[in-house]
């Protein structure tokens, strides 16, 4: 499962990891040999890439990597030309017992990066005929997914996240074995359908999880039986297993999983529902075999589980949401870098982090795995992963950095077209409209012309990088390779932005200026603040007057009015603070998410949210109330005027984010 469950709060990155990959990665730069602006070396003098020069790079980069980030252990596989080159554990498997890792014996979960297996599976059932790219996907099933304007899904659609379904995370990781069913997740979290098939990218967990339902039912077996008789077992991945939880042999063998190694405290082994999302358990060694199939056209050794052209196909492009900007091939996210052409895919469950790269133009994959989430204030395994990916491309691969040219005499212009307030494609419109609205991104105009964005595109300091424009909509970050694009609609409009500093798993979309989070935050803590003072001047107004034996002389048609007025505003104000709560707690307790513990919580503050929309009504009606003749002085008129104001921006708020609802498919 993608990071972006977590809001994407892991781009945060580290100086001190980031400078210390920059200098064990390359060797240092001689007054004979000078090193290019990136820090690589000329590539005629790049060390070869062989057993004994990845050791002296992982032995002298790993060890301190897992201690910057406060990680128990990881480990590395590197293959070559249809060869295991390099594989090796660092740190430990269980903290308790001191047990180090090992490449060839020790489990880690590589999380998404499973998804591949059920794309080979999807592809291999495609060479034999029994399945069809691009037919709607309900001939295969046994239950319908709706079609979106007349539009069906198909598995080509699936395999490059462009279906259209919205992001659904409740019972991804259910708490017990006995809740995990593939075809029953299936049908119980049929998510949404919110964009146009095979136009916008939003990575879908459960849109891999119904291609394997499709593969279950085509070829007659179960998910987890098919994947290891027809590409576990021919791969000699003896090691392996979807098995949930794992098989007594293999039992033993798995890692264990931390937040932090410095807590020491081991985490449950994670279930992941629908498994071929993310279900995989393995060692790096048998990753290494699969790496050297999908890198030799489909065989490992005498052994093939594609042919050829299957193979050559499932790494061919097949989606692109801008021209020169990386997309999908089938299953295949692609990540291409210091000119060559790479393809891969990232995994995470909540503890374990991984990722697979595949050099198509060098025969070369490079995998990846780590059994802690590790220190956010370090960066996080994600930047850290990153980080060693650079690294390891600069080092054995170099290219310059491209030359900066002249930004266009457009650059302000385009700038101040771009500039505001987008939000992810992978979201969920259904119940999370409040999540989406806290985790939207600014992309903000300097006077120079120059691009920052906000929270997301940051260094290893966590400073937003800067971004120069090299043509109309397109920017090049300054001083780095990464490149960032807008996309306008024929009317001119912005819709959206991709980038290569992540994956193009999902697209940036514009919001509207009203619904922006740099609107919306103030407006609506300007609203609450009021709220707030009415309640404080009206609890203290009580106490005063009963302190000195005072009444307040109303009308008993306002003295009414007032009351109801008051608790409206205490309704407004509890159920916009539950809902802050809610989410805080999600933040530290994805349980809540994954295993649908939010949702009763969820029911109950849509219930809150009618008697704070009826309260709204109240508040509105006394400050009406409060202007008829005989009524209130002028200062109490304005201030009940001003109250009503910020209770129809809450009340707004209310409708606009989705918080009455009563929607906890999410």
């Amino acid at each position: 499962m993608n990071r972006v469950l977590r809001g994407l709060a892991a781009f945060v990155a580290s100086v001190s990891l980031g400078t210390a990959i920059a200098q064990q990665a390359a060797p240092a730069p001689t007054a004979s040999v000078p090193a290019d602006a990136s820090g690589a070396q000329p590539a005629d003098i790049a060390p070869a890439l062989t057993a004994q020069d990845l050791g002296s790079f992982f032995d002298g980069l790993m060890p301190y990597a897992l201690r910057r980030n406060d990680i128990a252990g990881g480990v590395v596989a590197v293959v070559k030309d249809g060869q295991l080159l390099f594989a090796r554990g660092y740190g430990y498997a269980d903290l308790a017992t001191r047990t180090p890792v090992t490449a060839d014996n020790t489990l880690f979960r590589p999380g998404s990066t499973s998804k591949l297996f059920a794309w080979t599976a999807v592809m291999q059932l495609v060479e034999q005929g029994k399945l069809d790219l691009d037919r709607d996907v309900n001939a295969y099933l046994d239950f319908r997914i709706p079609p979106y304007q007349g539009k069906p899904v198909t598995l080509r659609e699936l395999m490059t996240h462009t279906p259209g379904f919205e992001d659904v995370t409740r019972g991804l990781m259910p708490a017990t074995p006995d809740q995990l069913d593939l075809g029953r997740y299936l049908k119980a979290h049929l998510p949404v359908r919110i964009f146009p098939p095979g136009q916008l990218v939003a990575y879908s967990n459960y849109g891999c999880g119904l291609a394997g339902y499709i593969v279950q039912r085509v070829s007659g077996q179960p998910y987890a039986q098919y994947i290891e008789q027809h590409i576990l077992e021919p791969l000699g991945m003896d090691h392996s297993s979807f098995g949930q939880p794992l098989p007594p042999a293999l039992a033993p063998l798995m890692s264990k999983g931390y937040l932090r190694a410095s807590d020491r405290k081991p985490q449950p082994f994670e279930l992941v529902d629908p498994a071929p999302a993310g279900a995989m358990s393995t060692t790096a060694t048998d990753m290494a075999k699969f790496m050297i199939a999908q890198l030799q056209d489909g065989r490992y050794g005498n052994t093939g589980i594609l042919k050829p052209a299957t193979a050559q196909l499932m790494h061919s492009p097949q989606y692109a949401p801008a021209p020169g900007m990386p997309g999908f091939d089938l299953g295949f996210y692609q990540e291409d870098r210091n000119g060559l052409r790479i393809i891969g895919h990232a995994g995470d469950t909540v503890v374990f982090h991984s990722d697979l790269h595949l050099l198509l133009d060098k025969n070369v994959g490079l995998f990846l795995s780590f059994n802690s989430a590790g220190n956010p204030d370090a960066g996080g395994t994600l930047t850290l992963r990153r980080s060693i990916f650079h690294a390891f491309l600069d080092r054995y691969f170099p290219s310059p950095l491209p030359v900066q040219a002249p930004a266009p005499a457009s650059a302000k212009a385009d700038a101040a077209r771009v500039a505001g307030w987008y939000q992810s494609t992978r979201r969920n419109d259904s119940a999370m409209k409040l999540f989406n609205l806290l985790s939207q991104f600014q992309v903000a105009a300097a006077p120079d012309g120059t691009l920052t964005v906000s929270p997301m595109l940051v260094d290893t300091a966590g400073q937003p990088l800067h971004w120069r424009e090299v043509a109309p909509l397109q920017y090049r970050e300054v001083n780095g390779r990464d490149r960032l694009r807008f996309v306008a609609g024929a009317d001119g409009h912005i819709r959206y932005w991709t980038t290569t500093y992540i994956p193009a798993v999902m697209l940036f979309q514009r919001v509207p200026a009203a619904h922006g989070k740099g609107t919306v935050l103030p407006l609506a803590g300007l609203s609450l603040l009021i709220v707030l003072l009415a309640l404080a001047g009206w609890g203290l107004g009580r106490w005063l007057r009963r302190h000195y034996r005072a009444t307040l002389e109303l009308p008993p048609g306002l003295r009414r009015t007032r009351l109801y007025s008051r608790l409206g505003a205490l309704a407004l104000f509890l159920d916009l603070a539950g809902w802050f709560v809610l989410l805080g707690s999600v933040g530290t307790h994805l349980s809540l998410l994954l295993q649908g513990g939010a949702a009763p919580w969820m029911t109950l503050l849509y219930i809150s949210g009618i008697v704070a929309l009826l309260g709204v009504l109240a508040i509105v009606l006394h400050a009406v109330n409060s202007w008829r003749p005989g009524g209130r002085s002028l200062r109490v008129r304005l201030g009940e005027t001003l109250l009503a104001l910020a209770a129809l921006y809450l009340g707004w708020f209310i409708l606009v984010f989705g918080l009455v609802s009563f929607n906890t498919h999410f």
